[in-house]
């Protein structure tokens, strides 16, 4: 058992305290301490740390049961925290089920809307307002994919029975490139655009303000 109280100096505690987090947070933790109990054996189960983030990998023979690793392609990284959880649960079982697959990505798509300040209920009235918005020409395309491939007649969530993974997959990769051109893309314009010495800036607001 940890006990705080117990540590003998600060950087025990410190180590003390980061267990302690861990085991709160649920996540698998190696405490290298032998006790009473330790002299159990588990056979054809390893345990890895990262050298780099210190993180454990649970692995069960040749197969990596934790951290669950996902098949869809890495997340767009600006994605909402909200939106990048879905994400990655729909990753986690697109290879069991590629339909649950896609109706989360459906759902993550549909909340990506409303980050953009759309009402989020309804695709294709927010595809209509992003328009209005001066929205590219190919988001609006890669939205309204979104919107027909298998889901006419369905609400964000929902399961198609007759989605695949390759649905799955296209689905993935329009996320990704949605939030590429609506999040990180002006994200990395503002970025740049700030770092400008404050007289260029001035001067480039005064022209415009000419115009």
């Amino acid at each position: 058992m940890l006990i705080l109280e117990n540590a003998k100096d600060a950087e025990e505690r410190k180590r003390f305290s980061q267990l302690a987090d861990m085991i709160v947070e649920g996540l698998p933790v190696l405490n290298t301490e032998v006790g009473r109990y330790a002299h159990l054996y588990l056979h054809n189960t390893f345990v890895s740390e990262c050298f780099n983030c210190k993180g454990i990998s649970i692995w069960i023979y040749d197969k990596l049961v934790y951290p669950q690793r996902g098949e869809a392609p890495p997340a767009n990284p600006d994605l909402p925290d909200a939106i990048r959880r879905d994400y990655d649960e729909a990753s986690s079982i697109l290879d069991l089920s590629p339909r649950g697959s896609a109706a989360l990505i459906r759902l993550a798509i549909q909340k990506l809307c409303k980050e953009l300040g759309k009402p989020g209920k309804n695709l294709n009235d927010d595809i209509g307002a992003l328009v209005s918005d001066g929205l590219n020409p190919r988001i609006q395309k890669a939205l309204d994919t979104v919107r027909v491939i298998g889901n006419n007649a369905l609400h964000p969530g929902q399961i198609d029975l007759e989605d695949d993974r390759a649905t799955a997959e296209t689905l993935f990769r329009l996320l990704n490139l949605i939030a590429e051109k609506m999040i990180s893309e002006p994200k990395h314009v503002d970025e740049a655009y700030a770092k400008l010495p404050d007289g260029a800036r001035k001067a480039i607001e005064e022209r415009d303000a000419d115009n």
